[in-house]
């Protein structure tokens, strides 16, 4: 957020809208984030005015919309992309079609709203809606990949009745999600001064060059929360198991394989943080040794015989001596899961627990969104609804702040 965000005003947010048959629940939203006291100025593209007036957008805010670039009558300084991204504290694309995001994600400044976000240096959110076979397109993965290397956050589309009547995944989230996503992004940076250390993803123990024993997670929910830790002023150190997501903006990674080699470099990190999230998927067990040859499953049927020991539990190896530290673990189970968690709670010394059932719809590996409850040592369990990760993300973060705040 931009620093002339003061406590003296609200917020400001500039609402970019983009081409779609979506566009009309942009008004909507603007509507909400107006009743949340957020001053809302709206920039729309040339073929988002075939979708939803301009005329809309002016009465609900009481100025022109911005759309022409060579509009210089309303620039201070003859940049009106300039004046525009000095305005505001936070940029909204809602809808942002294909199109845009293609653009925005290779530099394509076109357009008084590419220019804009191009300038801009606070929070970016993107919110796609498509057809499902344009969302299934390699451009569109590749677009989504460089705008979140570069920062910019992405609420994903959600699947549903498309405008061509079809069901699948590419419909623009409601205002109401959209809303919760851009509280996130405008939250203060409380967690600015502080080390927040993270892991996340799965981590893989080889049977023999060929194969390894590993789980699905893919490491989303892990880089979801030092994606928001960042964003809310920390430094975050993340250590992550193999996956195939970009370390978000702003964070330092390590990457390693085994669970030997996360132990290692968390622990090499630990007396640097205040906070610990471990988020990774760490295996249990691991072979007692590795061959050096694809083992056989023939006659002799090596494979069968294969010793397992148990890895080092590095979240509870933490606990023993966390000392001023905030500590969060996670705990997936398939049955009796708030027994599950307190248990885990209680016997590896830690101050919250994210608790997940890999049955409920919605939740666990590989999805972008989660059904977790939080438990801490003191107070009642928190159930919340399916959320995006990054929302369950910040969710976390608001019960982390108050803890340290304790320990202060």
């Amino acid at each position: 957020m931009n620093t002339n965000s003061s406590h003296s005003r609200g917020p400001r947010l500039l609402l970019g809208v983009t081409g779609g048959v979506a566009a009309f629940k942009a008004v909507l939203l603007l509507r909400a984030l107006q009743e949340e006291g957020v001053e809302v100025r709206v920039a729309m593209t040339d073929s988002a005015t075939k979708f939803v007036g301009e005329a809309t957008f002016q009465a609900l805010t009481g100025q022109p919309v911005y759309r022409d670039i060579w509009d210089l009558d309303r620039s201070e300084g003859g940049e009106l992309h300039v004046d525009l991204s000095a305005w505001a504290d936070a940029i909204v694309v809602y809808p942002a079609t294909l199109d845009f995001l293609v653009r925005a994600s290779s530099g394509r400044a076109n357009d008084l709203l590419a220019l804009s976000v191009s300038c801009f240096d606070g929070p970016v959110l993107l919110c796609p809606a498509m057809h499902h076979r344009m969302a299934a397109q390699a451009a569109y993965e590749d677009a989504l990949r460089r705008l979140r290397e570069s920062g910019v956050s992405v609420l994903p589309p959600v699947s549903g009745r498309l405008a061509s009547g079809e069901i699948g995944e590419g419909r623009l989230p409601e205002p109401a999600d959209a809303l919760l996503a851009i509280k996130d992004l405008l939250r203060p940076p409380d967690l600015v001064g502080r080390t927040v250390l993270v892991t996340a993803g799965p981590t893989r123990e080889h049977l023999d060059p060929v194969r390894f024993l590993s789980n699905p997670s893919t490491g989303k929910m892990g880089y979801a929360v030092a994606r928001a830790a960042a964003r809310r002023g920390a430094r975050v150190l993340v250590v992550s198991g193999p996956t195939a997501l970009s370390p978000p903006a702003g964070v330092e990674c390590c990457a390693v394989t085994t669970a030997a080699e996360m132990h290692t470099e968390v622990e090499a990190r630990f007396d640097q943080a205040d906070v610990v999230v471990m988020a990774a998927a760490v295996a249990d067990f691991r072979p007692v040794a590795t061959a050096d040859h694809k083992l056989k499953k023939g006659s002799g049927n090596e494979l069968s015989s294969v010793r397992m020991e148990p890895t080092t539990d590095i979240l509870a190896s933490l606990g023993q001596r966390k000392g001023h530290r905030v500590l969060v673990g996670f705990a997936m189970e398939t049955e009796k899961l708030l027994d599950g968690a307190q248990s885990k709670l209680e016997r590896k010394n830690l101050d919250l627990i994210v608790a997940n059932n890999l049955t409920t719809e919605g939740a666990g590996f590989g999805v972008n969104t989660n059904v977790v409850t939080l438990l801490a040592r003191h107070g009642e369990p928190v159930e919340l609804p399916r959320l995006s990760k990054d929302r369950v993300a910040h969710e976390i973060i608001d019960r982390i702040v108050p803890l340290l705040a304790e320990r202060d």
